[in-house]
C-alpha cells in the first residue's frame, strides 16, 4: 500500500515538473520572440506609420495618441506609461506638438526616458521650423511639418537613423526600407507639385479650421487661411469667426476644407455665414482608421492632394 501511494505521488510530482518545464519553455519562447523585435513608442499615428515603414517586421510599435484624437494635448493612460517605460526607443514629432500641458515631458520623466541611456528620437530634426503669429503664441514653432512631404522624407531619415542606433545589427534592412519608402515619398511630392500647378494661382487659397497648412502651403504654392492658428482651448471664438468671414468675402474664396480630427461646428458656421461650401475633409493631425482612405501617411497625403485639387478647381 505505502509503495503504491509513493508511486502515485512520485508520478504526480513528475507530471507537475514536466508541465512547469513546458510552461517555462513556452513563456521563454514568447519572451524571446518579443525581444527579437525592437519595442518602440511613438506619440501619434503619423509618426507611427513612418517608423513602421522603415522598421518593417523588425519593430513592434505602440502609438500613444489614438487615431482621430488631438496629439497637441493628450492624457497618457497607465498602459502608455508601462509601454514607454519598457520601450527600446521613443519617437516624437517635436516642434511644440506634444507640449500641451507638458504631457510628453511628464511622461518621459515618469518612464525614465532621458534621451541618453533610453533613446528618445526627434522626428523633425533638420526641419526648418515655421512659427506662429497670433497673440499669445508669437514665435512658437508650428508643429505640422509633415504636411510638406519633403519634411516627411526627413522624418523617414530620422526614423532610419534612430532604429540603426538602437539595433545596429539590422542596419542594412533599415537602410533598404528607408530608401524604398523615401523614393515613394519623393514621387508623391513631385506629383503634388504637378497637380497643384494646374490650379489658377488666384484660386490657391486654402481655408481650414486650424492653421495647420503653413508648411504645406509654402511647399505647394498656396496661401493658408484659418479660423484659429493652433488647436488649444480658446478656438472658434466669435472674433475668430468674424475675422475669417471677412477674409473669405474679401478674397472671393469659393471652397472651404474641414479637418478630420476637428469639431465641424466652427467651419459649418463659417460656411453658413458666407454661403461658401465645405468642399471636403482633409487630414492633419491623425491618420484614418485602419482600412479607410487615409490610413497611412502616403494615403492621407494622396487624399489631401486629390481633395484640395478637386475642391479648388470647381
Amino acid at each position: 500500500m505505502f509503495k503504491n501511494r509513493f508511486l502515485v505521488i512520485a508520478a504526480s510530482m513528475l507530471s507537475i515538473l514536466l508541465l512547469a518545464a513546458c510552461s517555462s519553455e513556452k513563456s521563454s519562447g514568447n519572451s524571446s520572440t518579443e525581444k527579437e523585435k525592437v519595442q518602440v513608442v511613438t506619440t501619434y499615428s503619423i509618426v507611427y506609420d513612418i517608423v513602421k515603414n522603415v522598421g518593417g517586421e523588425l519593430v513592434e510599435i505602440h502609438s500613444l495618441a489614438p487615431i482621430g484624437s488631438n496629439p497637441h494635448e493628450y492624457d497618457p493612460l497607465p498602459a502608455d506609461v508601462q509601454k514607454t517605460t519598457d520601450a527600446d526607443a521613443v519617437f516624437y514629432n517635436g516642434l511644440n506638438l506634444e507640449a500641451g500641458n507638458s504631457w510628453f515631458d511628464n511622461l518621459m520623466e515618469t518612464a525614465g526616458k532621458d534621451g541618453k541611456d533610453a533613446p528618445v528620437f526627434l522626428m523633425s530634426k533638420g526641419v526648418k521650423a515655421m512659427h506662429l503669429t497670433t497673440e499669445g503664441n508669437e514665435g512658437e514653432e508650428d508643429p505640422h511639418a509633415w504636411l510638406d512631404i519633403r519634411n516627411g522624407i526627413k522624418y523617414a531619415e530620422n526614423a532610419r537613423d534612430g532604429l540603426i542606433k538602437v539595433d545596429p545589427a539590422n542596419k542594412e534592412i533599415y537602410e533598404k526600407n528607408a530608401k524604398e519608402y523615401i523614393a515613394k515619398l519623393q514621387e508623391l511630392h513631385d506629383k503634388a507639385l504637378a497637380e497643384f500647378n494646374e490650379i489658377p494661382e488666384e484660386k490657391r487659397v486654402l481655408v481650414t479650421s486650424e492653421g495647420a497648412f503653413k508648411y504645406f502651403s509654402e511647399a505647394y504654392g498656396f496661401q493658408a487661411e484659418y479660423i484659429w492658428e493652433i488647436n488649444q482651448e480658446n478656438q472658434g471664438t466669435p472674433e475668430q469667426i468674424t475675422r475669417i468671414v471677412d477674409i473669405i468675402n474679401e478674397k472671393g474664396i469659393t471652397g472651404l476644407f474641414l479637418e478630420t480630427s476637428i469639431d465641424p461646428r466652427s467651419m459649418e458656421a463659417v460656411s453658413s455665414e458666407t454661403k461658401v461650401p465645405i468642399m471636403g475633409k482633409v487630414f492633419t493631425d491623425s491618420l484614418a482608421k485602419a482600412g479607410e482612405d487615409g490610413d497611412t501617411y502616403i494615403s492621407m497625403m494622396k487624399w489631401n492632394i486629390k481633395t484640395i485639387k478637386e475642391g479648388l478647381s470647381k
